[in-house]
């Protein structure tokens, strides 16, 4: 598909970077010297107080003594252990994702009737405006959704009466729309791109109302509607455990620091889909996904200890994988012993990826995250505890589940829509204050010299 060139070449564009570069770049030693806390983060990699919220806390660690120790991590709700919010939901084989919007929204566990309540606002949300579908979407494809999410979001600004008005209600209304329709954008820029850029037929299904978000999706990308209700309720425990990661996530601030400048939801959300996108952020899943086939493909027999060492080794040398020198789906910034998204979501998907031939692949991960930290120890000479995370499993999920890697990323956002929205409306009724923080600057005074002597 042919796209827009741009006038500009990257040979002029080159030829201009050694002046960028040399008038850009600040001596490490600076950071250190002033006492900046880069990425926002103390010394001992603990993240920066910068405000307080109510919807969701994230545990790895306590600090005694100045000194921080690992503990086993919780990941809370509301005050509620996600935990006992999934198992209860398993147990009583009931779909949770919409509960868990409630609770993020609202604060309180909805009963039964709220629930119901709540799904059928969702339903008859799902439907995009009028031409949304032709007009944005179909005519202008996209290598990434996450980009056309953005497009998508920005653009339902024109369609909405009162879009910026950030009154609490006006708020909520926008949030309670947007969530609903993630699922739908989602799936029609992917279907779009599948005829643009794979020459590949493309599934516009009807909307459905009356199933839930998690059975929905999987309805939407199947060219035959088909799934099972194991499949959905997989998918749903995705959804449940993305939902939210407190205050903190580069998302979520991103969220909330353009919410505190008074600006509308379309833009506040949109940012959050900027964030999410990056390799750092949501888009580790891919990177995790594409770690393991090199590794499947690139090792005799990965499910062995020895030979997976021996890989993990080369990986952590920059001498074998993408040569980034990192084995994606290890560590986290919060969590250390380990991330409680990563132990229930392989708990969750090893009886589907069995049954569904992934035994290979399962073991590997399996490997990945027993054997890193010993591997890690060796290569740096830094006994540092260290765990999964959520990554490591969540993309081998959407593969069992017949997901393309083009939605790995998106599936995210289609989750963590509800948390944004929460802490948007937190940061609107709480707040009061728009985010600056300080950046000093390191430039010396210099005199003027006109053009002509230059």
């Amino acid at each position: 598909m042919s796209g827009y060139i741009s006038p500009i070449s990257m040979e002029a564009i080159s030829s201009l970077c050694d002046e960028l570069n040399k008038n850009n770049s600040i001596n490490p030693a600076k950071f250190e010297k002033f006492d900046v806390k880069r990425g926002l983060r103390n010394p001992d990699g603990t993240g920066v107080m910068a405000g307080l919220t109510r919807i969701c806390s994230v545990e790895g660690y306590y600090i005694l003594d100045g000194e921080v120790i690992p503990k086993e991590g919780k990941l809370s709700y509301r005050g509620y252990d996600i935990k006992d919010i999934i198992q209860n939901c398993i147990d009583d084989n009931r779909y949770g994702f919409e509960e868990v919007a409630w609770l993020l929204l609202f604060g309180s566990l909805p009963t039964r009737e709220q629930v119901y309540s709540l799904r059928e606002v969702f339903g008859e949300c799902r439907t995009l405006p009028n031409n949304f579908v032709e007009d944005v979407i179909i005519k202008h494809p996209s290598k990434d959704i996450m980009n056309k999410m953005a497009r998508c979001v920005m653009a339902l600004y024109s369609f909405d009466e009162n879009p910026d008005d950030i009154s609490v209600p006006n708020v909520l209304r926008q949030s309670l729309q947007l969530i609903a329709q993630f699922p739908s954008i989602m799936n029609t820029a992917y279907q779009v791109k599948r005829r643009a850029f794979y020459n590949k037929s493309m599934y516009l299904h009807p909307v459905v109302k009356d199933i839930s978000i998690a059975e929905y999706i999987l309805r939407q990308i199947r060219p035959d509607k088909q799934y099972t209700q194991e499949e959905a309720h997989l998918l749903d425990i995705c959804l449940m455990l993305h939902a939210d990661h407190g205050g903190g996530n580069n998302s979520t601030f991103a969220t909330r620091v353009l919410t505190s400048s008074g600006t509308d939801t379309y833009s506040a959300i949109a940012a959050g889909l900027g964030s999410l996108k990056g390799p750092r952020h949501g888009g580790a899943n891919i990177k995790v996904a594409r770690q393991m086939d090199y590794i499947i493909e690139n090792c005799a027999d990965p499910t062995d200890e020895a030979q997976m060492k021996d890989m993990l080794v080369k990986i952590l040398n920059r001498e074998a994988g993408d040569k980034s020198g990192l084995i994606y789906g290890m560590g986290h910034a919060v969590y250390t012993k380990s991330d409680p998204r990563a132990k229930i979501l392989k708990a969750n998907a090893r009886k589907l990826a069995y049954e569904h031939g992934f035994e290979k692949e399962f073991v590997t991960l399996e490997n990945i995250e027993k054997l890193t930290p010993e591997v890690f120890a060796e290569v740096k000479g830094v006994d540092k505890t260290m765990c999964a995370n959520v990554d490591l499993y969540s993309g081998l999920v959407y593969k069992v589940l017949g997901i393309p890697e083009d939605l790995y990323t998106p599936l995210f956002a289609t989750a963590r829509i509800a948390g944004w929205s929460a802490h948007r409306l937190e940061e609107i009724t709480s707040s009061g204050k728009i985010m600056r923080p300080a950046y000093k600057s390191v430039s010396k005074p210099r005199e003027f010299v006109p053009i002509d002597k230059r």
